[in-house]
């Protein structure tokens, strides 16, 4: 947790509770996304991943905004790759690199552990992306997001149309995205999008760092298992999630986290766990 990152901070508050803060820390840019992020913050997912004292990533921003999107001067290095003559290998090229822009994000999802979003301010275009990867979102009633690409003439591409009409549903995420209109903390929290919408800042990073410890106190295979078979399961069907949960927890199910949970239960008395 010592890395030094251009874009990031990574803040334990709380020694020993298992959450780390993972902040996007360009505050003076409105933590807009540049190059940079796209490279540091799959690498910064894996290390608290592979870390066995975290448990549990709380996503925030620094400063007074969430994200405000793209750095515009990231999008003009990746419209810059497409200058050869040859249209096809400028193509590809455009491609390749829209890839590992999605990777940074996915990297969300292909973290074990639970990613919680604690947004406030502004959520914009990338911004959305982020979130919607994220396992649990909550913000203040006065956040304000916008899926934005559609007014900068771009299509989407980094995940939110993929993941936003399983959160919000499919009107809802086409409204979201032709319109491109803004939206308050509020409405996010009618749609779905997040959780809970707190009153305050305040109100709502105590509130994030109260469900936050409470699932890293949980069994750490319980919990990785859970996200791994929700996320699965997102793209089978019922009778394909039952076999693939069944196949999960034959491996994992007789484990000394049951037999604890089990133990602590009876004797009313808090589980300890094993770091994963």
């Amino acid at each position: 947790m010592e890395e030094n990152y251009k874009t990031l901070e990574i803040v334990e508050k709380t020694p020993n509770s298992g959450v780390v803060y993972l902040y996007l820390n360009r505050p003076s840019q409105r933590n807009a996304l540049s190059r940079d992020f796209f490279s540091e913050f799959p690498k910064a997912l894996s290390l608290l991943d592979q870390n066995p004292n975290v448990n549990v990533i709380v996503l925030a921003g620094s400063g007074d905004h969430f994200c405000s999107g793209i750095d515009l001067k990231t999008l003009n290095s990746v419209t810059d790759q497409s200058s050869t003559a040859d249209r096809g290998r400028s193509s590809e090229r455009l491609r390749r690199d829209i890839k590992f822009l999605q990777d940074a994000i996915t990297a969300i999802e292909l973290c074990r552990k639970p990613v919680i979003a604690a947004i406030h301010g502004a959520c914009i275009g990338g911004g959305i992306d982020i979130i919607t990867a994220c396992d649990i979102r909550f913000c203040t009633k006065d956040a304000f997001f916008s899926v934005k690409e559609v007014d900068l003439a771009i299509t989407a591409d980094l995940g939110t149309l993929q993941r936003l009409p399983g959160i919000v549903g499919f009107g809802n995420a086409m409204e979201l995205a032709l319109t491109g209109r803004r939206f308050s903390g509020s409405e996010a929290k009618d749609l779905g999008l997040v959780s809970r919408a707190f009153g305050s800042k305040t109100e709502l990073d105590a509130g994030v760092r109260h469900v936050a410890e409470g699932i890293a106190a949980k069994s750490p295979l319980a919990v990785t298992g859970t996200k791994a078979v929700l996320l699965r399961g997102r793209d089978m069907t019922v009778d394909q999630g039952l076999d693939y949960v069944a196949t999960w927890n034959s491996a994992m199910l007789l484990s000394d986290d049951l037999m604890e949970a089990v133990s602590a239960q009876i004797h009313k008395r808090k589980a300890v766990f094993a770091k994963l």
